[in-house]
């Protein structure tokens, strides 16, 4: 992949959402809600006031409507600031 994100911002692939509950029921896809953690695909230089914390390869969770979907090679992503991350796991 050739996509280098700029400043602060993060690359993350969103982890795929559940198919079934806890109980076994399976969840159509119009009921399917949007996952709310993804891997760190690849991240920027950051910025002369903010050091970029987190690193390729972690898994993150994120706010519902953070960052911007984009769509590379049939595989979709989300472009974001790093303060829009909330935590690594």
């Amino acid at each position: 992949m050739n996509i280098k994100p700029l400043a602060d911002r993060v690359l993350i692939k969103p982890a795929a959402a559940e198919e079934k509950t806890v109980s076994g029921i399976i969840i159509p896809d119009s009921a399917k809600e949007k996952p709310l953690k993804g891997e760190v695909i690849a991240v920027g230089n950051g910025t002369k006031d903010e050091e970029m914390v987190v690193k390729p390869g972690d898994t993150v969770l994120y706010g519902k409507y953070a960052g911007t979907e984009i769509e590379l090679d049939s595989e979709k992503y989300l472009i974001m600031r790093q303060s829009d991350i909330l935590a690594i796991i």
